[in-house]
């Protein structure tokens, strides 16, 4: 018992300690729309509240651990997130694969039809069309008006967030993903 204690303390401090390190490393690269951006000072948990993929299969977001993940919140009403949508694909076609994901979360009344009809307006083909339909996951993690974006780390914790729309694709966010994907390794 004393020394599962001991190992639980090791993990804790270990994990704070390289976050406090990731926040140094990130903080030169907060320029243009990453300025917004807030490293916290320790990482915080997500929610394990279901969401559903386009097939009503559930999903959840400890499905990404191990890789970094922006995580986006969003609405099919909402004008801001028309805007971003597409830097957030941009930065997945970029730096997507098995270190790294964007996963956008429809939080709300955003029936599927309407999140096709958005994606195919905005020409968004390679993000997923998740939704968070009760608003659960938005409530359980503080997601108070919308786009909201959220960075994991590869534990599935909480690390960093930014309110409001951002260029995703800018050379001042690829900079800071590239960093926390480094950091992740």
């Amino acid at each position: 018992m004393v020394r599962k204690f001991c190992l639980t303390a090791a993990y804790i401090a270990a994990g704070l300690c390289a976050n406090v390190a990731m926040a140094q490393d990130v903080s030169d690269l907060l320029t243009g729309d990453m300025r917004g951006l807030v490293i916290h000072d320790a990482p915080a948990p997500v929610s394990d509240a279901p969401f559903l993929l386009p097939d009503e299969s559930e999903g959840t977001l400890n499905d990404f651990s191990g890789r970094i993940v922006v995580l986006n919140f969003w609405a099919t009403w909402c004008a801001p997130c028309r805007e971003e949508m597409p830097s957030l694909q941009t930065l997945q076609q970029t730096l997507g694969g098995e270190d790294f994901q964007v996963v956008t979360l429809a939080t709300g009344r955003n029936p599927p039809q309407a999140i096709q009809r958005f994606f195919e307006e905005e020409g968004i083909t390679a993000l997923p069309q998740y939704r968070d339909i009760n608003q659960q996951i938005a409530r359980e993690m503080g997601i108070f008006g919308l786009p909201i974006t959220v960075i994991l780390d590869g534990m599935g914790q909480e690390i960093a967030r930014l309110r409001g729309d951002a260029d995703w694709s800018s050379p001042e966010a690829i900079a800071v993903i590239e960093a926390l994907i480094a950091g992740n390794s």
